[in-house]
């Protein structure tokens, strides 16, 4: 089984998102589907197809988070130190052409949000950053080309 690596926040978040989908979602279309079937003539019945397509997406991300959460590795991202980048790790980048420094945490592929400033691990950048060490350059070919960023700082927050 491979393990999905991910911060304590980031399985709190696919948790909170499970007991939704469980405890609000999953009984409000089944309360949907009910009242559609009222109606009559299930074959001409948008609610109730509507209805049916919105409950086999909610058990299909059900079923998904479910195995996300079986395999979470959550790592205690305070517990880590130094100066190497690692998963979980908060890396201050200095772009080498602009000299602008951008801030990302490196976290799991579920907690991604590039604006936000959390950066996939699974990413071209957050694997060319793992294993890194500050002062370090890396290299990133994106679709705009190939851009170089040095490492200038590596927290553990």
């Amino acid at each position: 089984m491979i393990k999905v690596p991910m911060t304590e926040i980031g399985f709190s978040r696919l948790q909170e998102e499970l007991r939704r989908l469980k405890s609000v979602d999953r009984p409000a279309v089944i309360r949907a589907i009910a009242e559609a079937r009222e109606h009559g003539d299930l074959s001409e019945n948008a609610e109730y197809h509507a209805a049916r397509e919105r409950q086999s997406f909610i058990e299909g991300r059900v079923l998904e988070l479910e195995d996300k959460i079986a395999r979470a590795e959550v790592i205690d991202v305070k517990k880590l130190h130094g100066s190497t980048v690692k998963f979980g790790a908060t890396v201050v980048l200095s772009d080498e052409e602009t000299e602008e420094e951008t801030t990302y945490q490196i976290v799991g592929e579920d907690e991604a949000d590039i604006k936000g400033g959390f950066l996939s691990v699974t990413s071209p950048l957050g694997r060319a950053l793992i294993n890194k060490q500050l002062g370090e350059s890396v290299e990133v070919t994106t679709p705009r080309g190939a851009k170089s960023y040095e490492i200038v700082k590596v927290l553990f927050q």
